[in-house]
């Protein structure tokens, strides 16, 4: 092992698969190595071979629960030094990020090797049409289906995003490396009958390239010195962009139009963002930074533009003398300063010059910046991303008229889905606050004005009619000459943002509203209300209303999700809303809250009440629709952990209830899941095309039939009986919040600078207060996940051990059924089943170690792990299934592969958490905290 640190543990797997993963284990191996070689040269020959002891150790603790390999284990951690403890945290940390890389580019691997077999993989668009041909549905239904499409992942910034921007840079260039080494192999291979006669010219300059990435990554700091600001979120989300989202996106739009026959699709696949608009708990969030991050956004998307048109200027290079052009396109070069001889014959590349100096001219006024270089000034600015692309659309007409189709699809018609898609604005940038904000807003408005001296006094039904009132008449609630306080004026400045930014940057820069914590009719006029006050809501309730924005509901709490529906029916029945709606665009989002759902009834509770909604919100709205043709579309809140709605989201779409999809969906994409899933470009592909193939099944094949009564009755009595259990531990056993806050790292977690947002939304230790992200996160940290699945054992007990022997067996048999035939609740199970493989209870009994009640501790300790104990038995009874993961060998093979070297950070962590609460820390202890939680999260991968 001396020569190969941090090398895989061994694994008695079947040959056929042992061959599967053979690529997977010598790239693990081979960045274990260079990163070996890097801590042998920096910290020394010392330091290397106590990570290898530690790790050693770990490995026997974890595979045979090894209590010698515990004790010394203990004894060796309690032992180091403050220096010592850092470096071996910082060995374990990288060796996480790296295998993540591996892993990441064998699932590419193997992909790939599945689709030359043509084996194609569910959750790919091919198999999508394949299936929706075999069912008989035609081109032009697609088609018609997709032009009626909505599909929206939102990019969001919260508590538990723990990379710096520079560490995901470095590990972007070793990605590359990874495939090029993959590359010089295949093409070796090729070209020499000896497999193992490579090319060690190019893979020794790969290696000494790789070396260098991953030196530049030992030598690169792991944690920020100050609190993450706003700007810094928006920064880091924008890195995705550039690396994935402009440029994968249209790749996989051209791969639809290749399946429809090279028929148009129209642009559904859209993206949003809340960085920047979402205040919500976050007073950091205001109107500037609403302005910086759009104006960031069109920087990035025109620069791209910008680039794309200069590398078409220099492939256009079509001679008038050589092929002709057509009228509209020669008229375009002719409008083109470019007066360049050398140019006077070239009609396409003039014509792109002038567009380019439009463009540069657009990029100065939107956001103030330059371009990068010039042939002719800037001018004439693009008023609209449409006109850009009407421009582009001249030349590709030309082209495809004059024999040159052959040079559109490589860069020009991608260029032009991107400006389809992603317009001067990038993303759709979500405004989301908190109901009771906006009604402390109205409050001071109508006090100040006379109208009402205590608004927020009136009941439900009262504010319903004053605000009504208000809402049929135009005049404005302000007073000239009146100073109203910093949260009244900084609120109203967001509207006001809101409205300059979408005469700015389009219509589509923001579009939706979201109100968290809605739980009556009034928070959504209040809204309405504030959007009149700026003049986003024209005209009268009574009359010809318009409003710029979807006042978008969000529905959090178990309460909330059960007074969904009837909060919905009450608004569309107040006189002139539907028509609003209607005149407004006939769209009506609906936010759905997976995080404090599930804090607040546990796994199984929150899910089941999430569909009900569903199907609530569906039946309302066939009505509604049928009257005035309003839409329906879900907006799915869901985090990275499988308590907060995490999981495979080509199946989350798949399970959702028949008829809520209907071609219309957005789902958040969440802390370090998103480096997860589209930091890698291909990978990020695939990630997008499950969610356009999940949609269309979903849609077209309706997959999905209604649940039968059984089905139903037996999940309503389970979501019974495991919120009980799952309340019961939470909330109602004394001493529960104290084990939680010192069994977790949650207060270390606090301290951490990984997001701009406080982690309460109070200054208190309550568990309601405490954000659901944090929650989740910190029950990660420690391995128990107890979110994703506590009280569900308790539930199948309950619900099985009734009545007779036989009558047991029954009930037995109808969850094995639904299993089998519920989508939802196959999904729901697959999930749980996920996540307690990633929970380890010896792992997670050495956290309890931190307790310093050993009462208190042994009380809650053995009541979870009874718990875990039984939702283990239930799985296993239900799916048939002796052993977890049984369905996912990609997942057991991460597993298998990854783990054991996240132990000795949890290991670690444990003993520095014990030493700060102990009050014997300095700087470094505090650092090998932090470094460990960057660590721990960045292996399970799934935690925010």
């Amino acid at each position: 092992m001396k020569n190969a640190p941090l090398s895989t543990p061994a694994s008695t797997p079947a040959k056929r698969s042992k061959d599967k993963e053979r690529p997977l284990v010598e790239d693990i191996r081979f960045l274990g190595r260079i990163l070996g070689d890097v801590i042998r040269e920096q910290e020394g020959v010392e330091a290397f071979e106590l990570i290898e002891q530690i790790r050693t150790l770990s490995v026997a603790f974890r595979r045979d629960a090894d209590q010698e390999a515990d004790k010394a284990l203990k004894k060796l951690l309690k032992g180091l030094s403050g220096d010592q403890t850092v470096s071996v945290i910082r060995a374990f940390t990288y060796f996480s990020h790296l295998a993540n890389l591996a892993e990441d580019r064998h699932h590419i691997r193997r992909r790939a090797v599945h689709e030359r077999e043509g084996d194609t993989q569910e959750g790919s668009v091919e198999v999508a049409m394949a299936r929706l041909r075999w069912a008989g549905i035609s081109t032009k239904t697609i088609s018609n289906t997709l032009a009626k499409s909505y599909v929206s992942p939102v990019l969001t910034a919260h508590p538990t995003e723990v990379q710096r921007k520079s560490i995901l840079d470095a590990e972007r260039d070793i990605a590359q490396l990874l495939t090029a080494r993959d590359e010089i192999k295949q093409l070796a291979a090729a070209f020499d009958s000896k497999k193992d006669a490579l090319s060690p010219r190019e893979l020794a300059a790969n290696e000494a390239q790789m070396r260098a990435r991953v030196m530049q990554l030992w030598q690169t700091r792991l944690l920020r010195f100050s609190k993450l600001t706003v700007a810094d979120e928006i920064e880091n989300a924008l890195s995705y962009y550039e690396s994935t989202f402009l440029r994968e996106i249209p790749k996989l739009y051209a791969e639809l139009e290749g399946l429809l026959g090279n028929q148009p699709v129209h642009s559904f696949l859209r993206m949003g963002q809340w960085i920047g608009g979402d205040r919500d708990g976050n007073p950091n969030v205001s109107a500037q930074t609403l302005e910086y991050a759009l104006r960031r956004q069109a920087e990035v998307a025109l620069r791209h533009y910008l680039t794309e048109v200069h590398l078409l200027g220099g492939e256009l290079s079509i001679s008038a003398m050589l092929a002709e052009c057509s009228p509209e396109m020669q008229a375009l070069a002719e409008r083109s300063p470019d007066q360049n001889e050398h140019r006077k014959d070239e009609p396409y590349r003039r014509a792109l010059t002038g567009v380019y100096a439009r463009l540069a001219a657009t990029l100065k006024d939107l956001t103030g910046t330059e371009a990068a270089r010039h042939a002719v000034a800037p001018q004439n600015a693009y008023l609209l991303a449409e006109d850009f692309v009407a421009d582009l659309r001249i030349l590709e007409s030309s082209l495809s008229a004059h024999h040159g189709a052959a040079l559109v699809a490589q860069r020009l018609h991608p260029l032009i889905r991107a400006v389809e898609v992603f317009g001067f604005h990038l993303a759709t940038v979500d405004l989301r606050q908190s109901s009771d904000k906006h009604e402390e807003v109205v409050a001071e408005l109508l006090a100040t004005a006379r109208i009402e001296a205590n608004y927020s006094a009136l009941d439900e039904q009262a504010k319903r009619v004053l605000l009504l009132g208000l809402l049929q008449d135009a005049r404005s609630l302000r007073v000239q000459g009146v100073e109203y306080s910093a949260h009244a004026v900084g609120e109203l400045a967001i509207f006001e943002m809101a409205k300059r930014m979408r005469k700015n940057f389009g219509v589509q820069a923001i579009r939706h509203y979201i109100i968290s914590h809605t739980e009556t009719v009034s928070d959504l006029l209040e809204v309405l209300l504030l959007q009149r006050e700026v003049g986003l809501l024209r005209g009268t309730l009574d009359t010809q209303a318009v409003a710029d924005l979807i006042v978008v509901p969000l529905f959090e709490t178990i309460e909330d999700l059960r007074n969904a529906a009837p909060i919905m029916r009450e608004f569309y029945a107040l006189p002139g809303v539907a028509d609003l709606v209607k005149r407004s665009g006939c769209e009506q989002d609906i936010m759905l809250g997976y995080s404090d759902s599930n804090k607040d009834g546990g796994i199984f509770t929150s899910n089941w009440e999430l569909y009900r909604a569903e199907i609530a919100l569906v039946e309302l709205f066939d009505v509604l629709a049928a009257e005035h043709n309003i839409q329906l579309r879900m907006f799915h809140g869901r985090g990275g952990t499988v308590g907060r709605g995490g999981g495979p989201s080509y199946q989350a779409i798949l399970a959702q209830p028949p008829g809520t999809v209907r071609g219309q969906i957005r789902l958040t994409e969440q802390g370090e899941v998103i480096g997860s899933k589209y930091a890698n470009p291909e990978i990020g592909r695939r990630n997008l095309e499950t969610l356009v193939a999940a949609t269309l099944e979903a849609t077209l094949l309706q997959p999905t039939k209604s649940a039968t009564k059984a089905f139903l009755e037996a999940a309503a009595e389970l979501s019974q009986a495991s919120m009980a259990a799952y309340r019961a531990l939470v909330y109602e056993t004394p001493g529960f919040t104290e084990y939680f806050f010192s069994s977790t790292p949650i207060r270390e977690i606090a301290e951490l600078n990984i997001g701009s947002r406080p982690a309460s939304r109070k200054a208190s230790q309550r568990i309601e207060d405490l954000r659901a992200i944090p929650w989740g996160f910190s029950w990660g940290q420690c391995r128990l996940t107890l979110p994703g699945w506590f009280g569900f054992g308790s539930a199948v007990q309950k619900f099985i051990q009734q009545g007779t022997a036989a009558q047991q067996k029954e009930r037995l048999a109808l969850l094995q059924k639904m299993y089998k035939q519920w989508p939802f609740f196959r999904t729901l199970l697959s999930n749980m089943d996920m996540v307690m493989a990633k929970s380890d209870l010896a792992l997670a009994s050495r956290y309890s170690e931190l307790v310093a009640d050993a009462r208190l501790r042994k009380k809650i300790f053995t009541a979870i792990e009874a718990e875990w104990q039984a939702t283990a038995q239930a799985l296993g009874s239900i799916t048939g299934e002796k052993q977890r993961l049984a369905n996912n060998a990609a997942l057991q093979r991460s597993i298998r592969h990854r783990f054991p070297y996240i132990d000795p950070l949890h290991h670690l962590q444990v003993e520095l958490v014990r030493r700060y609460r102990e009050g014997k820390a300095d700087e470094r202890v505090q650092r090998g905290i932090h470094i460990s939680i960057n660590g721990i999260a960045a292996g399970l991968r799934n935690t925010g």
